[in-house]
Formats: structure tokens, sequence, C-alpha cells
């Protein structure tokens, strides 16, 4: 803070009629024109550039995308930003920081599986004050759930706790978080620049919660990513676009297996027509690189061993819940089951419920933040049919069941089709879930629906979830490395025909892998055709189970390491999609190898060239 004999530096309040981004500027200003000493006193030292530790708690990798977007922006502005992973430090670590921004992912209600122990640590009594912290946080999350964005929240809420200060207001992220994630970003800068020209720490007491900047526009930007003019909401003019609440009933036009009937597993091939617009007028665009959104349903068997053990008949009459803006609405309860609620996985607040209703000392024992790893354990397999099995006559009242399960959450599906080579379709791959637990059997909402419910000829509820950071290269000519396991080679498929469909001459190199070429080569007939006419360049496969040794994606990655760092060095971008708890954490870990190998790198510059990759959109992950 300036001392008594300094000069009084003007400030640009939030009511003055600039954007956020000028009123940064030009406080910037201001207080680099007001830093002067008076011309009798010696000419102070620069003061060093604020530091800003900029921290991602992320599963897939979105999180720290961003974190490494934010932390250029620093840089660009003048502040001194590192970037690292929240699960990489301790709640004594982070009290020693005085700036820090928290980019947090939440993972089926819980924070990401890395920061896991970060987090219990956080919420003991022995956790160290945070007096020194200024901090903000961003939430990711998808609405559907009903958990939306909430480990960012308990994390904001624990840190304001233990007395650190906000620098500005959390921001909750849905799937579409380009606005979101601009806004946040803007109300930070202004305030950074604010503290670091030392007009911002009188506002800034500790535990205190600053306002969000308001949008230049005249009215607050809401967290839906609504401009608003006016006090209204601009509605483009024309049918409404297909969404999550009003989706496409696209006509399924095609199903066939894409395994063997011997293998020990099914994957589907699954087209559905988009040519014109459905009865309520609604039509749907994709572009290669996005997710079919699928509104899923139950399946009624289990809807009806629910009703049984919970003795209702199902036609008691119940709320559901919906989005914030759409009003609450009331329908029979085996509607609600079948359609609207989640039934097939168990969260805290399912499993607090029966503990409270039945006194059962196991299931409370498995609440403490202790027991997280255990409590992961007992819901992995389990749904509500398992409590109300084993709890008969907790939950017989229809409402108060209802009331603790979450919304039934849309499934997402890689696109593996292209708009200009299959117009007017879109294709997925999916592989069917199956599996047995607790004597029963049971199997994935979306995928046995398509398996056993589903026939060419029935139509679909469906969207389209943009990903605008899975797209092809613009550049015609930019050869691509393409990673994708199983139902991971979906977008690949869908990138490979949209090449081809563009006339784009750039390579392209495919890593395939599966359990058996025999049995489980997904879209052969394709891939090997590609591969003898030169579109598809190189095609390396990796089928686990043919052979006494197992060998994955990320083997013959290594196997051919310098080829591979060749066209890394000749400017390919990468493209990972599949399984992120094992997969892709083992492929970025073997291109983290090959590039300290190839290049001749210690493992830490090896770390910064792969994560330079991600920072020119060279490196690109789409796992779920």
């Amino acid at each position: 803070m300036p001392g008594p004999s300094s000069p009084v530096v003007p400030f640009i309040p939030d009511s003055a009629p600039f954007t956020p981004e000028q009123r940064g500027w030009l406080n910037g200003f201001l207080a680099g024109l007001y830093s002067a000493a008076p011309a009798s006193a010696q000419a102070a030292a620069p003061a060093p550039p604020l530091k800003v530790c900029v921290l991602h708690a992320s599963q897939a990798g979105t999180g720290e995308g961003l974190a490494r977007k934010l932390s250029k922006e620093l840089k660009a502005r003048g502040f001194a930003p590192t970037v690292a992973g929240l699960a990489s430090y301790t709640p004594s670590a982070l009290a020693a920081e005085e700036h820090a921004v928290i980019i947090a992912s939440t993972y089926l209600g819980y924070p990401p599986d890395a920061v896991k122990p970060f987090f219990q640590q956080l919420t003991l009594d022995s956790a160290p004050k945070l007096e020194k912290l200024r901090y903000s946080v961003l939430a990711l999350g998808d609405k559907h759930y009903e958990t939306f964005c909430k480990f960012g929240a308990d994390l904001d809420e624990r840190l304001h706790a233990l007395g650190a200060a906000r620098i500005a207001e959390r921001v909750e992220c849905d799937l579409d978080l380009d606005e979101p994630f601009a806004r946040w970003k803007a109300g930070l800068l202004e305030r950074l620049e604010a503290l670091k020209s030392g007009n911002g720490g009188s506002a800034l007491s500790r535990g205190s919660v600053l306002e969000t900047p308001k949008s230049s526009a005249g009215g607050a930007a809401g967290l839906n990513g609504h401009a608003a003019t006016n006090g209204h909401v601009a509605v483009p003019a024309g049918p409404p676009p297909a969404t999550r609440e009003q989706p496409f009933l696209a006509p399924m036009i095609d199903k066939r297996p894409l395994t063997h009937e011997v293998s020990s597993k099914l994957t589907l091939h699954l087209a559905f027509s988009l040519a014109g617009a459905d009865a309520a007028g609604r039509s749907m665009a994709y572009e290669a690189g996005d997710a079919l959104g699928v509104v899923a349903q139950n399946d009624p068997r289990l809807v009806g061993e629910v009703l049984e053990a919970a003795g209702l008949t199902g036609s008691e009459m119940v709320t559901v819940p919906r989005l914030a803006e759409t009003p609450p609405a009331e329908v029979p309860l085996k509607q609600a089951l079948t359609h609207h609620l989640q039934i097939t996985r168990l969260t805290r607040r399912i499993v607090e419920a029966f503990a409270q209703r039945a006194g059962c000392a196991t299931l409370k024992g498995l609440l403490v933040p202790e027991q997280q790893t255990h409590f992961d354990t007992y819901c992995y397999d389990r749904g509500v049919i398992d409590l109300l099995a084993e709890y008969p006559g907790v939950f017989t009242d229809a409402k108060e069941l209802t009331a603790i399960l979450p919304r039934l959450a849309p499934r997402l599906y890689s696109i593996s089709s292209s708009p200009r080579a299959h117009a007017g379709e879109v294709h997925t791959t999916v592989a069917v879930v199956r599996y047995r637990s607790h004597n029963r059997d049971r199997g994935g909402v979306c995928s046995t629906l398509f398996a056993d419910r589903r026939e060419p000829g029935d139509t679909v509820p469906t969207y389209i979830q943009p990903n605008k950071r899975f797209r092809i290269p613009a550049d015609p000519d930019a050869p691509i490395l393409m990673i994708g396991p199983g139902t991971g080679i979906a977008p690949f498929r869908s990138f490979l025909h949209e090449r081809r469909a563009l006339g784009h001459k750039g390579r392209n190199w495919l890593f395939f892998g599966e359990r058996s070429a025999k049995t489980d080569f997904l879209y052969q007939e394709e891939l090997e055709a590609m591969h003898a006419d030169g579109h598809l360049t190189r095609l390396d496969l990796a089928f686990s189970r043919d052979q006494e040794r197992k060998i994955y994606v990320q083997d013959r990655m290594l196997e051919q390491a310098a080829t591979l760092w060749a066209w890394i060095e000749e400017g390919a971008s990468i493209y990972v999609c599949g399984d992120a708890s094992r997969m892709a954490k083992d492929v970025d870990q073997m291109l983290e190898t090959i590039v300290a190998q190839q290049g001749r790198l210690a493992p830490e510059a090896a770390a910064e060239y792969v994560s330079e990759l991600k920072d020119q959109e060279r490196y690109h992950r789409d796992v779920y």
C-alpha cells in the first residue's frame, strides 16, 4: 500500500462506462503514471511482478487447458504466473501463497480422483488458516447432475471459511463454458490489475466477498450465459434449436454390431437421420469432433423392481426436477423413475438419507471424510434398488423417495461420422455395458437401451454437444496423430472421412487398440481400405489379448518413438480419445517419455514441451 508521502493514485470505479478489460488497462496506466516518486526523492526500484499461482483440479484435462490459457494471458499482462495441479499441493503449501486462482472440475459429484487427498486434508479441523491467501474459483460441471459444480462450490466455501479473501466471485460453468470462462476471467483480471497497482487491498478484507463485475451491456450477465440488453434476453428468431430440454427426435436408420458374435463384448455402430426437421420443427447440425447427446430412459424392468421394493404402485404423483429456468413438473411416479430420475447409481445424498432413516452405523461410517475410498468402493456397483432391498420399509413414500434422487443425466457419445461425407446423418459408436454384481444383472442406462429396446425405425431424443476444442486443423496440409483405443476410434473415423471430403492432403496416423483382432477390430474394412489407398498414412494396432504379453496403444507409440517424434517436430497435432482414468494418463506419460528420449530432454523439460503443445492447441484430449 502507498505510504503517507506517496501520491494518491486515481482508480476507475466499476460504475464507469468501460468494459472490464478497458478498466483494467486504464487502472494499470494510471498506476504507472502516478507511481513515480516526487522529484526531490530518490527514484525507487520497480516493484517485482505480482505472483499468481494458477491451480487446476481436472479429471479429463479441460481445467488444465483453461489454466494454461489463463497463465499465458497473465504473463502477457506483466504478472508472474505459475501453473500446477492442485493435487501437487498440500493445505500448508497453499497457505504460503498470496494470490491463487483455482479451476476446479466436479467429477461424478466429487473432486477429481487425484485431488481427493488434498481436499480431505483441507476439510480437517487441523487444516491451516489461510489468512494470507487471496483467491478465486472457476467451477466446472454439468447441470444435468444433481451435484453440478459441487466440488468447486465446496472448495470455495472451505477456503473462505479458513479466512482467505476472494479476489473475484466464483463462477460456475456448464459444458458450454466459453462465455462464463471469459466473463470470470475479465472480472478476475480487473481485480488483479487493481491489486498490482496497489488499489485493491482495501476492498479485500479477510473472508470478504467481492461483487462480481457487471456486464458492460448494462445488465449482469447470468450464469446461463445470456447477454442482457435493457433487462431483456435476446432470443433468436425461428424454431428453437435442439437442446437437452427440447431434443430432436432422430429416427434410427442403422444398427449393427462392430464386434464378432463370439467377442467378450458388444460394440454397436448406430446411425440416425437428421434429414429435415422433427415434429416440433427442430433440426440439428454438427461438426467433426462434436458429441451426440442422448436423452436416456431407465430399464422398465429395473423401474418395476424399484417400485416393488418400495411398496409403491407407480401411479403416485410426484414432482420431478428440471433445469433452474424450467418450472418443476408433476408426473406419475413410474414416469418419473423411467424418464427423469437416476436410479442406477448411488450418491452421497442417497446414502446419507438411508443412513439417517435406517439408523445404520455402517452407512454412517462410510460418510466421514476419512472413508472416502471405502465410500466410493461401496457405491461403485450398487444402485437405489440395493438400498431399498437391504433396508426394506425405510422409504415407502413416493415424494420422499424421489426427493433424494438426482436427475437422470443425458449420455454423450463422440460422433463417428462426417457432416460432409455422411450428409443428413449422424453416427456414433457405443460399447454396451453389462455386468453382474451383488446377485443382480446390471447394464449401462443408454447402451442397453440401444442394444435391447431400440431398433431401426424408432426415434431417439438427441441433441448436439459442441466440442470446439477437438477440431481438425484448419491447415489442410497439417499432419495429425490420432490415438483412440476401443470406442475412442469414433471421432477419428469422423476426422478421416471429413479430411477426405474436404480434400485435405495432410498425413494421418492412427493408433487403435482393442482386445482381439479377430473379434474386436472396429471399422476394420474402412480403416484397412483407407490405409491401402494412402489416405490413412499409418495404422498401428494394439490388440492386448492376441499374445501372451498384453500390448496397448502406448506400447506401439514407444515402438515408433523416432517416427512419432519426427511428426511432432514437423508440426503434427495430437488427438487422444477414450478412457480418462487409465488410458489417457498412460498415453500422456508415454508422450513425455518419448519427448524426453528422442529430444534428449530432462523429464521436467519434456513435461514442459508437452505443456507447450497444449498451449499451442496441438495436443487435444476428448476423454471420459
